[in-house]
């Protein structure tokens, strides 16, 4: 048995964050289930060819948002049932996850930062969701990787609600001829993310990415991290990225 001091405490988070996300929320969202997600594991293939999902298959679920964590931490996530998790670097991402992806297949692992073109193929080959498509040449370089490597990931559109300049993703008023150059490249564009601005009340940012996914017809909402997934899930995330509330504030 691993003696690691991390262990006990991050099986206390995620019990904790399990707890708090089977709470029924408004506007009909269903609770996040504890057990593997079987409904959730097939509905981001079903969203790439099926409109908005039925209220009964309406799950958020919970991503691990892994930045900087040991294979081990990894590992005893997985073992206590955490089935998603989320990295911003492609290359981080590629030094400690091939071997746990093969070990646990049902393993869906979320690109959550920003990407280049350049490591597009890197990322297709690896990742199971993009969330970060941001520019035409991303996406450009995304179709490209899809074609050489024959795999393709589910992907979604990153928001730039706040219109920062020094942040990625697009801004709102440019998301739907974004989304229309994406499917024009046949990219399974299936949802939003969003990073509201820091120091700011996130609600308003949640309420207008939701209501955009709404108008451009996609069924996934990807917003809320360890401050503020239980007012984006109010407000009707689909997918909460928490990491410093599961895994505890890195060293």
């Amino acid at each position: 048995m691993n003696d690691s001091p991390n262990y006990g405490s991050l099986a206390t988070r995620l019990a904790a964050l399990q707890q708090t996300l089977a709470v029924p929320r408004e506007g009909g969202i269903a609770p996040y289930a504890a057990q593997p997600l079987t409904p959730s594991a097939t509905r981001l293939a079903r969203s790439a060819t099926h409109g908005p999902l039925d209220r009964s298959e309406h799950q958020a679920f919970l991503i691990g948002a892994s930045k900087g964590q040991p294979e081990a931490v990894l590992a005893e996530a997985i073992r206590l049932g955490l089935s998603d998790f989320g990295e911003n670097k492609v290359q981080e991402a590629q030094a400690k996850w091939p071997a746990l992806k093969a070990a646990h297949p049902a393993v869906r692992l979320h690109l959550i930062g920003p990407l280049q073109s350049n490591k597009a193929r890197e990322a297709v080959a690896l990742f199971d969701v993009i969330q970060t498509i941001d520019r035409e040449k991303i996406a450009d370089a995304l179709a490209d990787a899809i074609a050489k490597e024959g795999r393709t990931p589910a992907m979604l559109i990153q928001v730039n609600t706040g219109e920062e300049p020094q942040k990625a993703g697009v801004t709102p008023r440019a998301t739907a001829a974004l989304l229309a150059h994406c499917r024009g490249l046949g990219l399974p564009v299936v949802g939003l993310m969003c990073v509201p601005p820091e120091g700011v009340n996130p609600a308003p940012h949640f309420a207008l990415l939701r209501k955009m996914a709404e108008t451009l017809g996609l069924p996934e909402v990807s917003m809320g991290m360890s401050g503020d997934y239980e007012t984006a899930l109010r407000l009707g995330a689909t997918m909460v990225r928490v990491g410093t509330a599961l895994f505890g504030a890195r060293a």
